[in-house]
């Protein structure tokens, strides 16, 4: 199976539990390919949790879900050292991050502490505890879901853990006749339990692999620059794009690239990914904010500053 139809077939497949949302499915997809996190902020009910689930069906792999709340601990997440009294040794037992997709379900509503917990896995896939370091299974996604209208007991998500997910994405309300067909699919059982694996874990590990080989000319590289510094010229963001954010766009370009079935990049794929890669990342000052501008039409307005290449 080639790369391209191995995503085909991850899309195909959580499109038979998440109707209508074919470029959300596609994004999700590409943070996975591009090595990612993901960030599902939208209202409550709109699928955020089903699709991460039907993910982990999807590419064979283990699937753990923390349902996120004031009092949980990071111990909680990373796992803890245990006092075994039968031979007075301490034994490490593995949290539910110890798995290849983890569901951080409304991780606005754990604290600061808690959160943090997440960063040195989400970038590096490892867990260090009382000084040892354990390895993350491969592949590893992280996708995180908050409600963007619910803000009694939240804790906003520092910038350092907004850097860290590749892509933000919001399903949003399904049409008339998606509604429709979801009422009929759930008449008389639950469509995700009868949701199949498509690849393997090993798979999507080649894949992603293969996606670090996807070309990106010098012009369409200097484009994705341009735009970058775009945002660090703006005086209305009080937090521009990152270097990491840089990195995140160049990455998931190729996996765009990829799954679209191309060995190289172009700057459409830039332009399309932009917003929802870099949005999440910058910061406006409040003046702005109030003045009803929001990140997004930041990044929209940067991209029709920088001239494309041809």
């Amino acid at each position: 199976m080639n790369p391209s139809e191995c995503t085909s077939s991850i899309e195909k497949n959580i499109s038979l539990v998440i109707r209508g949302k074919a470029n959300a499915v596609k994004l999700v997809v590409a943070a996975v390919v591009s090595g990612g996190h993901v960030l599902l902020e939208d209202v409550p009910g709109t699928g955020k949790t089903t699709l991460a689930k039907a993910l982990a069906l999807s590419i064979l792999g283990d699937f753990r879900r923390v349902q996120c709340t004031p009092d949980l601990m990071p111990a909680d997440i990373t796992g803890s050292n245990y006092y075994r009294p039968q031979d007075g040794a301490f034994v490490f037992h593995e949290g539910p991050i110890f798995t290849n997709v983890m569901l951080a379900d409304e991780i606005n509503r754990t604290s600061p502490r808690t959160q943090s917990a997440l960063l040195e896995a989400m970038s590096e896939s490892q867990v260090t505890n009382d000084g040892v370091r354990r390895a993350l299974p491969n592949p590893f996604i992280v996708i995180a879901t908050q409600n963007s209208t619910d803000f009694h007991g939240t804790y906003p998500l520092p910038e350092a853990q907004l850097d860290r997910f590749a892509v933000q994405v919001s399903l949003g309300y399904p049409t008339m006749d998606e509604e429709r067909a979801i009422l009929s699919e759930h008449a008389s059982c639950e469509p995700i339990e009868g949701l199949r694996g498509v690849v393997t874990c090993d798979e999507v590990v080649q894949v992603q692999s293969e996606a670090r080989n996807v070309k990106i000319d010098e012009s369409v590289s200097d484009y994705l620059l341009k735009l970058v510094h775009a945002t660090r010229k703006d005086q209305r963001l009080r937090l521009p794009v990152s270097p990491r954010g840089t990195l995140a766009l160049y990455r998931m370009s190729q996996a765009w690239a990829l799954i679209q079935g191309r060995n190289f990049v172009t700057p459409d794929d830039i332009r399309m990914l932009a917003v929802p890669v870099l949005a999440h990342r910058v910061v406006i000052d409040a003046k702005t904010k109030y003045g009803g501008v929001n990140a997004s039409s930041c990044i929209s307005e940067a991209l029709n500053s920088v001239d494309v290449p041809k």
